[in-house]
């Protein structure tokens, strides 16, 4: 068996899937070490993606589309390299692309530009500052969600009452309203055609818990008062 076998087949490979004819050399093993960064640290910034979401607008296709993004980002780096008449073909063939998912979160722009930069960094040759500016941003973004930043101190709850047109409720809820909640705004009134008034409230409540208190109180006002709290509206954008 020969000796030179490896090299051999290395030749191949590179005469196979090498470029020609006037175009710079780009060495496959090369371009296979930046788009495996680019993949193990967009896994990563996936998991953490995955950990730190908050309500039920969670979705897999997500973490998969920043995987794509960033792997095909390094490879459209490392073919760009420094030629600009590349640069300008690769600009005009992604402006035919037209994209109409609406993002759900802006949450999620901001980890599509994440994987972006990683992907840029991996195919231009910046492994090391790809790897620790994953780190440095993930740990960011665990500890924005760990601790919390940005929330308000009383969340706002919505409340929706169904009631008899008969029931003022401008005035009947006063009493409740004045025990149990620290501020209440009338967001929207409805009526059904039916003898009945849908009412919806903003409400910040005095203290976490005490749901319950509130709506007995309120269905002490009249026995047919249907009472409905929705906690979370916030994140799932009602």
């Amino acid at each position: 068996m020969p000796t030179d076998l490896p090299q051999q087949v290395t030749d191949l490979f590179q005469q196979i899937f090498g470029t020609s004819g006037g175009v710079d050399s780009l060495p496959v093993l090369d371009v296979l070490r930046s788009v495996g960064w680019a993949l193990v640290l967009s896994l990563l910034v996936g998991y953490v993606y995955k950990i730190t979401h908050a309500g039920p607008s969670y979705s897999q296709t997500t973490v998969h589309t920043m995987i794509i993004m960033a792997i095909c980002v390094a490879l459209m780096m490392r073919i760009i390299g420094t030629n600009i008449a590349r640069a300008f073909s690769l600009v005009g063939a992604l402006s035919i692309i037209r994209f109409r998912n609406a993002v759900k979160e802006s949450r999620d722009v901001a980890f599509f530009f994440l994987t972006t930069a990683i992907g840029m960094a991996c195919g231009t040759g910046f492994g090391a500052v790809a790897l620790v500016f994953t780190l440095l941003a993930c740990a960011i973004i665990y500890g924005l969600v760990r601790f919390n930043v940005g929330a308000r101190p009383n969340a706002e709850v919505l409340l929706k009452l169904l009631v008899a047109e008969k029931v003022d409720y401008q005035n009947a809820f006063n009493e409740a309203f004045y025990a149990h909640l620290q501020a209440s705004d009338l967001l929207s009134v409805d009526s059904d055609g039916s003898g009945n008034v849908e009412v919806v409230w903003s409400i910040v409540p005095r203290k976490a818990g005490a749901e319950q208190a509130l709506l007995a109180e309120l269905r002490k006002v009249d026995g047919s008062v249907r009472a409905q709290l929705v906690l979370g509206h916030s994140q799932i954008q009602l």
